[in-house]
This record gives C-alpha cells, sequence and structure tokens, in this order.
C-alpha cells in the first residue's frame, strides 16, 4: 500500500476499480460485433469534427503546448487509423483456431487498465487506449496529466456519453478526479491490473515498480539520417512537416538531422526553402541558455510557436518568420543539451564524414535519450536503411518518411496507428512495438491431439554430430 494515502484516496480508487469491474461484468458476453460496436461509439467521441476542435483548443489552452490546428488533426487522424486497425482483429471469443494444429485460441479481459496519459496529448491518447482497451472488453481508468486534467476530464465525459447512447455501462471509462495527486496515481497502478504508461520516464518507472504488470514506453531523440543519395527537396519538405507539426510536442519529432558532408550545403539550402532558420553560433549560444533553465528545459518555451520562441530568445531578422530553426553542431558532445530531446521547434544538425560516421552519429545521440525508440533515413540506396536495422538499437527504422506522421502508424507503411511507442529492453520498456489491442487480451489456449510431430535424432543432432562428434 502506498505510504502517506488517505482513507479518503483508497477509498476513491476502490471505488473507481469496483465500478469498473462492476461494468465489465455486463459486457462479459458481448460478442464481437457488440464489442466493435462500443469501440466505434468512443472513436466518435472523439472523430466527430465538433469534438475534435473543442478539445483541441481545450488542450492548448491549459496546457499551452502546440497547437491548435495539428491538434484537431492528431485527435482525429489517430482515432480514424486506430480505429482501422481495431475493426481488422479479433479479440473475444474464439480469435484463431487451426484444426491442424489442435489450437484454438480464446480473446478474454486483462481487467482494469490504469491508463497514465501525458499533457501532450491530453485527449487523444486517453481515447487511443480506451479504444484499445475497450476492444478487449476491459475497463479504463484515466489517470491524466495534472496540467491536462480539465481537458482529459472532458474527453472522459464524451466517452462516457456515447457508451450511454448506446447502452452500455459508462465507468468502463472513468478518470481520477481533481486535484490528481501522486498517490490516487499509485494506488491506481497498484490496484488495477494493468498499467499502460505513457509520458514522464518517472512515472514509467513508478509503473513498473508497481507490483502490477505494466507496459511503459520510452523516451524519443529522434536522429534522422540525410543520405548522399537522397532527393533533398522531398527530404527537407517531409522533415519541415514532421518538425513543425503540433510545435514538436510528438516523441517521434525529428531531433537531430545528421547530413552527409557531400550534400550538407544543398541539404541546408532545401531545408531552408521549407521554412527552416539557420542560426549564428551567437544565436545558438542565446537558444541554449533559454531553452533550458537550471539542465532542465523551460516550461515556457516548449512547443511554443516559432515567431513566439524567436521573440522570447531573441534571434535575428527573419527569425519571426521561421518555421523552425536549425542549430548547428561542429562536433558531437553528449554533454550538450543539443544532443537531447528538445520538446520545441529546434533541429540540431550534425555533419558526417560518410555513411559510417553517420551510423556512429545515430548511435551516440541515441546513447544520450532515445535508445530503442527509432531513427529514420532519407536515402535512395535501400542498403543504408538496412545497415541501420542491422546495427542500431532501435525498434523502428523509418524510410524516406515524415517521421512524425509514420512512426506511430501511416495509412502507408505496416505499423500500427498507436501514441504510445514501445522501445523494447533498450528503452527500459516491456514491449518492443507499437502499443496494440494485443496487449490488452489474454488468451487461453484449447489444445487437442494431432498426428505426431516428432522428427527423428538424425534429423535433430546429424549435422551437429557429423561436425563435432558424440564425445
Amino acid at each position: 500500500m502506498v505510504q502517506g494515502a488517505t482513507s479518503e484516496e483508497i477509498t476513491i480508487i476502490d471505488s473507481l476499480i469496483n465500478q469498473g469491474r462492476a461494468a465489465m461484468s455486463e459486457i462479459a458476453n458481448a460478442d464481437q460485433a457488440r464489442i466493435d460496436e462500443i469501440v466505434t461509439a468512443v472513436a466518435w467521441s472523439l472523430y466527430k469534427p465538433e469534438n475534435a476542435q473543442r478539445l483541441a483548443e481545450m488542450a492548448v489552452a491549459d496546457t499551452g503546448i502546440g497547437n491548435v490546428k495539428d491538434k484537431v488533426v492528431k485527435n482525429q487522424r489517430k482515432t480514424f487509423g486506430t480505429l482501422r486497425d481495431l475493426m481488422r482483429a479479433k479479440t473475444v471469443g474464439i480469435i484463431e483456431n487451426n484444426p491442424s494444429t489442435g489450437m484454438v485460441k480464446y480473446g478474454k479481459p486483462v481487467g482494469v487498465v490504469a491508463a497514465i496519459t501525458p499533457s501532450t496529448n491530453p485527449a487523444a491518447t486517453p481515447v487511443n487506449k480506451t479504444m484499445m482497451a475497450l476492444k478487449g472488453a476491459n475497463a479504463t481508468v484515466i489517470a491524466a496529466s495534472p496540467a491536462g486534467w480539465k481537458s482529459t476530464h472532458a474527453t472522459v465525459e464524451l466517452m462516457r456519453e456515447a457508451l450511454t447512447r448506446i447502452g452500455i455501462p459508462r465507468d468502463l471509462v472513468q478518470t481520477l478526479p481533481h486535484p490528481v495527486s501522486r498517490n490516487m496515481t499509485r494506488l491506481l497502478m497498484e490496484k488495477a491490473d494493468l498499467i499502460v504508461a505513457t509520458g514522464s520516464q518517472n512515472n514509467v518507472r513508478l509503473a513498473y515498480s508497481s507490483g502490477t504488470p505494466a507496459i511503459g514506453v520510452g523516451a524519443g531523440n529522434v536522429p534522422v539520417v540525410i543520405d548522399s543519395s537522397a532527393d533533398l527537396d522531398d527530404a527537407a519538405q517531409k522533415i519541415c512537416a514532421s518538425k513543425t507539426f503540433d510545435n514538436a510536442t510528438s516523441c517521434s519529432s525529428e531531433n537531430s538531422l545528421i547530413i552527409l558532408d557531400d550534400v550538407y550545403e544543398d541539404a541546408i539550402r532545401a531545408l531552408e526553402s521549407t521554412g527552416a532558420y539557420r542560426t549564428s553560433k551567437k544565436e545558438r549560444d542565446l537558444i541554449e541558455g533559454r531553452l533550458w533553465v537550471d539542465g532542465n528545459l523551460n516550461r515556457n518555451l516548449i512547443a511554443r510557436d516559432a515567431d513566439v520562441l524567436a521573440r522570447s530568445i531573441g534571434l535575428g531578422e527573419g527569425s519571426q518568420t521561421a518555421r523552425f530553426f536549425l542549430v548547428e553542431q561542429d562536433e558531437f558532445n553528449p554533454e550538450s543539451p543539443f544532443a537531447d530531446e528538445k520538446l520545441s521547434l529546434v533541429l540540431t544538425v550534425y555533419r558526417a564524414r560518410d555513411f559510417d560516421h553517420a551510423v556512429q552519429l545515430v548511435t551516440e545521440v541515441l546513447k544520450v535519450q532515445g535508445r530503442g525508440h527509432s531513427c529514420g533515413i532519407h536515402t535512395n540506396n535501400l542498403d543504408q536503411p538496412a545497415r541501420l536495422a542491422e546495427e542500431i538499437d532501435v525498434v523502428r527504422v523509418l524510410v524516406n518518411q515524415a517521421h512524425t506522421f509514420g512512426n506511430g502508424g501511416s495509412f502507408n507503411n505496416a505499423l500500427n496507428f498507436t501514441l504510445s511507442m514501445g522501445c523494447g529492453t533498450w528503452g527500459g520498456n516491456s514491449i518492443s512495438e507499437n502499443l496494440n489491442y494485443r496487449n490488452f487480451i489474454n488468451i487461453t489456449h484449447l489444445v487437442t491431439e494431432v498426428d505426431e510431430d516428432k522428427p527423428s535424432e538424425d534429423e535433430l543432432f546429424g549435422a551437429y554430430l557429423e561436425r563435432y562428434g558424440k564425445d
């Protein structure tokens, strides 16, 4: 039990858990069609244009993070894509039947899910996790970021209304009451059946140490290579679109560019043509002095519009019409804050002597932060991305894509839609994939006998014994 928790806090959490379990019991016999209807109802509660707009406005007003236009896109695009993925999956009853192996698989709920959600996406992430949880006939209790609580609470109320509209218990989706305290969040983690934590690494660590099965996701700090063979204009347009989306709040936003020496200046010019501002050394020092305060990112500057950032830092003429800012580094320095995640429209740029050096720089950046998360490359030489996939400890390597739009699922790649990216053991996570419906179901295996599948001793040991002998 959480030390220092009050009897009132314990009562609140117990009530939420019990209400969630009671709501689950009422859909325990729901077939796949009914479950899919439930998921669709919740999806529509955010996808509905006026709701997507209102919640985006609330999110920016409450948190000061990102911008309304892009949050509307995120609310709708992530919800739509996730719904597409979920409608193609079986999760309750018999989900797989293979007579040739004598195996039948039954999908069953994991229970009440504690969903820890961040201030960067106070509407999209709660709905995204709830859709996945409901797909497995689970209940969800959402622990919102304190800064985003108002927006998340409004989002949860819309989901609850959507459930009531179709005759489903609204307590399948609940949220911790305001003010969200650390004690209540930790109590929720202890008493839930599964934790899915997105946001600060402190919350992820708390989830893993709670004693409850947990899925946490790692920190981003995406390095992207521009190779000598890249279409520079295409790369620049995609990097601009990705970096500027929602003012770089996504963990999949590019944080470093690594440009091959022989195309370096041409690539910079291509980036400038999309709205990049090439900072001077003096301006780099100004950014370093103001974007970080006592070693921590300045909350008054992260995820702000480009003109606000430029004015606040005091950048030079032309900067206030820029879309994002390039900070060039003469060499890689792991102690420099520019090597880390910036959550802002500031993009660090390194010059690589050759592709070997580029691979080394990607590795070094990810050692600072972001190991396990992802990296990207713009190239027309498909040997280069294969090498990144072989040598770099990341779950995702994106090729010729706008990283923010591709990493969390896309309509033109095979990654499933999500707002929570697992980073494997490299990032201290239990999953090495995008969070998806499979993480929200238990599976019962019904096993019957089939024809014997037993190879001979020679088939298994023959080659080994022939080479090494029986001694």
